[in-house]
């Protein structure tokens, strides 16, 4: 016999745990189903869209008859291709330009998302576009939406500072969001043509900075930093400089993708920037870098080789061999909980990557005093000393003296191109058109002064 609950009643904390795991909502069902309207007698097709509202719409004949089958067949295949399409049928009034955007962020939260569930940047990318839009012109009907409107949204990132390149890429998302629409059949395809029109930001002609490109980075440098870092992210960095992969690359490295069986590694990663486009990517190890990935080798091939969770147990590791007092029992509980309220991933990902490289760099290269943090000074007290002025000139000081994990494959390109060729540095970057590689391989600026002192 059930135990009853009175209201007001004590209950412990299992049975309330109990109570609400047996109330919680059943988890939407995304699968379309055929029902029958007990009001007409004909067919229902029932669904939920990836967003969570529920839809339904009369299919025509009689319910279970051959011409009520053949149209939820034909709905079911259309819901497959566009739900938020399908959605639209039979409504009254125009779609509100909030509306479009709620569907565009369910279908480019499915779309890019990678085969281990983690989303891509192109998301967050997508995001910043849809809350600036939502933001100015949610409440118009989407259909409105026109070239004027989309040059307002580009002045408002204008505005805040964003550089060209930046306001550019964005612009043609918002093209991409309008283009999709069109194509699931949400708005007219006219608004999308309009939008085509309206052009990117030229150089020199706006106020949207140009900032310089990415360069290489020079390996004393890059030597200088290591001393500040631990023996993963050293790793890290030896093995990019070294084989020129990209910084999501090498932060997800495992020795069941490298062929090991040459004298000289292939690693075949599976994950890789343009693996949507078909594109293969094999990356050449040589033996200087085998013999650092070699120190980081485990039993399990299929384990990360530079991970943070094993860099923090090294780091515990060391400073208990160092200790020469007893530890308390109370020390003790406390260490075991903050090891359990901190988790650790099992490999960088290329933000943390980035960010360890930076605070790298300020130890490597302190600020002048006037700007550097004084010993006992808080961060508030620190900032509070330097005024709008001195914070101005502390990140121009940081920014002339930090270096990001991108510029090791721009420095690798460099060498490559200076040595064997630029046909060379394209196959090991892994690009499929030379005027890519130009980007990352600077030119020999040496080699044109010497072929111009002799001919000129």
């Amino acid at each position: 016999m059930r135990a009853r609950i009175r209201r007001g009643s004590f209950v412990d904390d299992s049975t309330k745990h109990h109570a609400q795991e047996t109330t919680m909502a059943r988890p939407k069902n995304l699968t379309p189903s055929y029902l029958r309207h007990k009001a007409t007698g004909r067919g229902r097709f029932v669904w939920t869209d990836p967003t969570g509202h529920r839809h339904d719409a009369l299919l025509p004949g009689e319910f279970n008859s051959a011409e009520s089958r053949a149209a939820f067949d034909r709905k079911m295949l259309e819901c497959r291709v566009s739900p938020a399409a399908v959605a639209r049928e039979g409504k009254g009034g125009s779609l509100s330009l909030a509306e479009l955007l709620e569907r565009y962020h369910a279908h480019a939260t499915m779309y890019y998302t990678g085969r281990d569930g983690k989303p891509a940047s192109a998301l967050v990318e997508a995001k910043l576009v849809i809350r600036a839009i939502r933001t100015l012109y949610g409440e118009f009907p989407a259909a409105d939406f026109g070239p004027l409107k989309l040059r307002a949204v580009q002045e408002g990132w204008v505005a805040a500072g964003l550089s060209r390149v930046e306001c550019n890429k964005r612009l043609g998302i918002a093209k991409r969001i309008f283009k999709w629409a069109v194509a699931e059949e949400l708005i007219p395809a006219p608004v999308y043509q309009a939008l085509v029109a309206v052009d990117g930001l030229h150089k020199g002609r706006t106020a949207a900075p140009d900032f310089a490109p990415v360069g290489p980075v020079d390996d004393a440098t890059v030597d200088a930093t290591l001393a500040h870092l631990n023996r993963h992210l050293r790793g890290l960095i030896e093995v990019q400089r070294l084989t020129g992969m990209r910084p999501g690359e090498v932060t997800r490295l495992r020795m069941c993708e490298i062929d090991t069986s040459g004298p000289v590694w292939l690693h075949k990663p599976v994950r890789h920037k343009n693996e949507h486009r078909g594109h293969s990517r094999v990356v050449a190890i040589g033996k200087r870098a085998q013999e650092i990935i070699n120190a980081f080798r485990t039993d399990d091939p299929a384990e990360y080789l530079f991970s943070p969770r094993k860099a923090i147990a090294e780091h515990f590791a060391a400073r208990s061999a160092k200790r020469r007092t007893k530890k308390f029992p109370s020390e003790v509980k406390k260490l075991e909980a903050q090891k359990k309220h901190h988790k650790y991933n099992d490999h960088y990902s290329t933000v943390r990557y980035g960010i360890a490289i930076a605070r790298a760099c300020d130890r490597a290269f302190p600020p002048p005093a006037p700007l550097a943090r004084r010993p006992k000074e808080s961060v508030e007290e620190w900032e509070t000393r330097l005024g709008k002025k001195g914070k101005a000139q502390l990140k121009e000081w940081q920014d002339a003296h930090r270096w990001a994990p991108n510029q090791l494959r721009h420095s690798f390109a460099t060498k490559v191109r200076k040595a064997h060729g630029l046909e060379a540095a394209q196959v090991l970057l892994g690009h499929a058109k030379a005027d890519v590689t130009q980007i990352y391989a600077e030119k020999n600026e040496a080699l044109a002064v010497a072929v111009a002192g002799e001919i000129g």
